[in-house]
């Protein structure tokens, strides 16, 4: 009984630590967002967009303003967005994407990870080129006609869109579209009334890699460790 309660307590605490995580990733992403763009969600698409994310996790709304009145004070944080290239163990390409107010501590503990795992930072440009960098929708697929949706939604930029499943097992569409095409992609789905359950840029591997069950398993506990990182808000790697 004990261990049963001792296992219990520890699940708990993981998922604790996993929610406490993406609602920090997510109040970096709005002060970054609104250093960029200003605090008002009207004016500022990108707001908009992580304020939606934030809806899609349940972050408290508090949170979620707390974070806008800090980006927008004098003393406020100035965090930027650097990009780290680099390797997985069996040669898989890696793009580590930070948020951070020192550049210097942030590639250190990036490094130190990735030697620790089996990994190996890169120079800029070493793997970048495997990547697009594009626009990602993720939406609700109860009520929509796919093949519909992607006819009116060409027009707007988009350039492809998948079927997927959330981390709840329902079923989404996943809209891409390219860089340039972000706000008018966004403005047309907000214009049609459709919910987007989570939006951003991401890197999207062009030629992805597959491997053995065993490989797989030495990624996925790299990117794990790298995402327990502060500074570390995404990762995106090339394994199929």
């Amino acid at each position: 009984m004990g261990r049963m309660f001792e296992k219990r307590k520890e699940t708990i605490f993981k998922r604790a630590g996993r929610v406490s995580k993406l609602f920090a990733r997510i109040s970096r992403e709005i002060m970054m967002v609104v250093r960029a763009g200003g605090p008002s969600p009207e004016a500022n698409p990108a707001l908009r967009r992580a304020i939606q994310n934030a809806r899609a996790a349940n972050m408290p709304k508090d949170k979620v303003e707390n974070a806008i009145r800090k980006a927008s004070g004098a003393d406020a944080i100035h965090y930027e967005e650097v990009v780290y290239e680099g390797y997985a163990p069996h040669g898989i390409a890696l793009l580590i994407v930070t948020a951070t107010d020192n550049p210097t501590r942030t590639v250190a503990n990036v490094r130190m990870i990735l030697n620790k795992n089996g990994g190996n930072l890169g120079a800029a440009g070493s793997v970048g080129f495997q990547f697009q960098r594009m626009g990602v929708f993720r939406l609700n697929a109860e009520g929509l006609d796919p093949d519909e949706l992607e006819l009116e939604l060409i027009d707007h930029g988009l350039e492809d869109m998948l079927e997927g499943e959330d981390d709840d097992g329902n079923a989404q569409l996943i809209l891409r579209c390219g860089f340039a095409d972000v706000g008018s992609l966004q403005r047309e789905l907000e214009a049609r009334e459709i919910p987007v359950a989570l939006a951003g840029m991401e890197y999207v591997c062009l030629a992805p890699v597959p491997l053995g069950a065993e490989e797989e398993r030495e990624i996925l506990e790299l990117v794990d460790a790298l995402e327990q990182d502060d500074d570390v808000q995404r990762i995106f790697h090339a394994l199929a």
